[in-house]
């Protein structure tokens, strides 16, 4: 299959233009996308709005396909959105290839998680004991056998642990996919395709009607859009967006990430095979090589008011690079990016419907943002799952898929409204 370039795509023009769609989808994130894909798959006309489509977030994603390597303490309620997602993976990524006639760069390598020093290999021998009760496979290895699997990494490691089920996504590449799959106009023979627009500007204001459903969004250069179903996926850009109903807004945070891109040089040998995590004195890093001879270094996590990459952020990486795979210090920086990934109090997705204040659900509306730095994972799941909320239809396990939702139920955070008191 060829690399797919974006296709070309609608700016939005001067003036009021009134455009309709069964569904609006406002952000095209790789969320907002794959879920537009998925609407188009069943049949539903679909306009996305978005000021610069892959540009956010999606664009300095790794990729890591993880659910194993990012299990954390205290997050529980994340394992099975993870799991869930991930084994929908191979046909999420088949149906998407086979749409836009060109590969999203999915390799099913392993990953390997080094450690630095022996408080680094204690903590990570820690979460395999968590990792191990969720029915993980983590194989514990010396240092010399994961230099026989990946010769680059440095001899002074004090321990390393393997992980098969740990793969990986080229985002650029899935964003690009899923970009031309929307605009496609021959899908594959039997396919339901329904006509998609995505139109470059801003949502500043959702629009309800008489009876409280939500009937579509308005632009900030004057048009709207009118539709049966609206899905909000514009990640922290939420923000700036009115008309959700008082306590409907989850309390989103920025939590920026510092992430580099190096090229090996031309004629120098593959550097790493396999993903490669690991701890370096307590603070996580990761390497992660592309196909194309280029090598992804990331992430810091940093919540400050920096618009731009960090200095320090930027040190930290290419320091603890080179302690895990020294020959990192001989790549071509190509680029250095940072980006703000939307994050919730707990770290869980908010994806679902949305209430009123009394309680009753809105209309025409979905939620789907605070996938922090799992969106890419999540896709294909958040999508399912959101598209059959917008098209009114239920999955293959309605029981399973009710679990999933009331773990990440936007409204989750908002203070109960006190109940009145009757009268005596």
């Amino acid at each position: 299959m060829d690399t797919v370039h974006p296709p070309t795509t609608f700016p939005h023009p001067a003036g009021a233009e009134h455009l309709r769609a069964d569904v609006a989808v406002v952000g095209a994130g790789v969320i907002g996308l794959a879920t537009a894909w998925e609407l188009r798959r069943r049949g539903c006309s679909v306009v996305v709005v978005d000021p610069d489509p892959g540009a956010g977030a999606s664009r300095a994603a790794a990729g890591m396909l993880a659910p194993v390597s990012e299990v954390r303490h205290q997050q529980d309620a994340l394992v099975p959105l993870m799991r869930a997602s991930a084994a929908a993976y191979p046909g999420f990524v088949a149906g998407l290839e086979a749409a836009a006639g060109a590969s999203v760069g999915h390799r099913a390598t392993e990953t390997l998680v080094c450690a630095a020093d022996p408080a680094d290999r204690q903590a990570l021998a820690d979460l395999r004991e968590l990792q191990l009760r969720h029915g993980m496979e983590v194989e514990a290895l010396p240092v010399r056998a994961a230099r026989a699997l990946e010769p680059a990494l440095s001899p002074r490691l004090a321990g390393a642990f393997r992980i098969p089920g740990d793969h990986q996504v080229d985002p650029r590449r899935l964003v690009a996919a899923l970009l031309a799959a929307l605009t496609a106009q021959d899908p594959p023979e039997g396919a339901p395709a329904g006509p998609v627009r995505i139109v470059h500007d801003r949502v500043t204001a959702l629009r309800r009607g008489p009876s409280g459903a939500v009937t579509g969004v308005r632009l900030s250069r004057g048009g709207m859009v009118s539709a049966g179903g609206t899905l909000l996926a514009p990640g922290a850009a939420l923000a700036a967006i009115d008309g959700l109903p008082a306590g409907a807004r989850p309390p989103l945070r920025p939590v920026h990430g510092d992430i580099l891109r190096a090229r090996l040089p031309d004629g120098a040998p593959e550097l790493l095979g396999r993903t490669v995590r690991g701890l370096v004195h307590g603070v996580p890093v990761y390497l992660v090589p592309r196909a194309d001879r280029t090598l992804v270094i990331g992430a810091t996590s940093r919540e400050d008011d920096l618009a731009g990459a960090s200095a320090g952020g930027v040190f930290r990486l290419l320091r603890d690079a080179q302690a895990l795979v020294p020959g990192t210090a001989d790549l071509e920086l190509t680029e250095v990016l940072a980006r703000a990934r939307p994050g919730t109090p707990d770290d869980v997705p908010c994806l679902g419907p949305v209430r009123d204040p009394d309680g009753t659900p809105v209309p025409g509306l979905v939620l789907s943002t605070g996938y922090f730095r799992h969106g890419v994972l999540l896709a294909p799941l958040a999508a399912r799952l959101a598209a059959q909320l917008l098209a009114g239809e239920p999955g293959p396990d309605p029981a399973a898929d009710a679990q999933l939702l009331a773990t990440t139920d936007p409204q989750r955070f908002a203070t109960p409204s006190p109940t009145p008191r009757s009268p005596r």
